[in-house]
């Protein structure tokens, strides 16, 4: 027979029928029969390899034999283990091996990928985890990000590499890694990087469990733009922004910021490719909340959707040198909330009459708070028009908690 890829159980056995008739002439290795043979064999344990994949040990099996071959007692192992206890926990198969645990057992010649029980598996890189040292781990405890660990923050801190491995989910170990990151951070001087990595983390791993429709770059237009403005008009306007916004693939996600951060918001993408807007509220206002979303959407629009980064973080507080890319999202931002034209016309002022206001909100149908927040903000006058920037609202429309 002519050797060739072995697909189906028929062709298995016509190769094991045709080796047994060539071993039987005992071929000289350099002869054609002899070549056929040896070529046949490797098509042979190939296919046995990929249809009959031989099981890994269990660990503790793995365990135990290492034991009798270096003639360890169960003592010996609390180096690697921890205590006593544990050891004994982990021999009766009571407790799962931690991978500080595995990282330590590697070091008694067992194989990590038994251990980790996956063929080919290896420890996450030893970096990514002094990177995640540096992470606000009391804080992320306190909040819950860790999921289904009810524990102290000094036992987080024993069993922090597998909490990591946790937190990071589908983003992978390299999330943990804020130099790998090509993200601008604006007013960034001021911004703890590790604290901002679990940050975006968090948000990122919150997005990828939403199930939204495929972006399509260039979805954020003028035009996509302005009809979202339109929603700012309506009493659950927030609410119903997420939704269009999620409708076209963009997710929406609200998320305080960590100490050391001083966020309003954040334009990032995932491993596909699909925008993230997230939003911190951390000034409750409807005047903020619009201009830091439209903000970000400017961002992805403007430099997400062109690769130019993959993040973007703002303070949008006063203060701090901008650069292009900031000038630009602060520049569409404000066209599409209210035309320049529009602006210029309307004369508003710190003088003006909240009647005035009003009655410009309503002939744009946006949100009295969008222009009583740029009078302020333009004027540096944040006394006035305190009863239209809607104090408050984002946060309860969202039906989350003060701080």
């Amino acid at each position: 027979m002519k050797p060739k890829i072995i697909r189906t159980e028929p062709d298995y056995e016509a190769a094991l029928m045709r080796i047994d008739v060539l071993m039987d002439g005992d071929p000289e290795p350099a002869s054609a029969a002899g070549e056929e043979l040896e070529l046949l064999s490797l098509l042979v344990e190939n296919y046995e390899k990929e249809k009959y994949p031989m099981e890994l040990p269990s660990p503790v099996a793995a365990i135990q034999f290492r034991m009798e071959q270096a003639g360890l007692r169960a003592k010996d192992l609390i180096p690697y283990i921890g205590s006593a206890s544990k050891v004994s926990e982990v021999l009766s198969g009571k407790r799962a091996l931690s991978l500080a645990m595995i990282r330590n057992l590697v070091k008694l010649g067992i194989p990590a990928e038994v251990l980790l029980q996956e063929a080919g598996a290896k420890l996450p890189s030893d970096e990514a985890l002094q990177q995640g040292k540096h992470f606000p781990v009391a804080e992320m405890v306190k909040r819950g990000w860790f999921v289904g660990f009810q524990g102290t923050v000094a036992e987080a801190k024993t069993q922090l590499e597998d909490l990591l491995n946790t937190f990071v989910g589908k983003l992978g170990p390299n999330a943990l890694m804020p130099a790998l990151n090509r993200q601008h951070v604006r007013n960034g001087g001021n911004h703890d990087e590790h604290a901002l990595a679990a940050w975006r983390i968090r948000v990122a791993t919150l997005a990828i469990r939403e199930s939204l429709p495929a972006y399509k770059p260039g979805t954020v237009t003028q035009d996509f733009l302005r009809e979202l403005s339109r929603l700012s008009y309506l009493t659950t306007g927030p609410k119903l922004a997420k939704e269009f916004l999620n409708k076209s693939g963009i997710h929406v996600i609200c998320e305080r910021h960590l100490p050391k951060t001083h966020l309003d918001g954040a334009a990032l993408k995932l491993p596909d490719g699909s925008p993230v807007v997230a939003l911190t509220l951390r000034h409750d206002r409807l005047d903020n909340f619009w201009f830091t979303l439209f903000h970000e959407l400017a961002h992805v629009a403007l430099h997400l959707d062109n690769d130019d980064m993959d993040a973007f973080f703002d303070d949008l507080s006063e203060g701090g040198k901008k650069d292009k890319w900031e000038k630009e999202a602060d520049k569409l931002a404000s066209q599409a909330l209210i035309p320049e034209a529009e602006w210029k016309a309307a004369k508003l002022t710190k003088e003006s009459l909240p009647g005035a206001v009003l009655a410009f909100a309503q002939s744009l149908r946006i949100s009295p708070a969008i222009p009583a927040g740029r009078v302020r903000y333009e004027s540096r006058s944040y006394t006035v028009f305190k009863p239209l920037i809607g104090s408050g609202q984002p946060r309860r429309v969202f039906g989350i908690g003060a701080d």
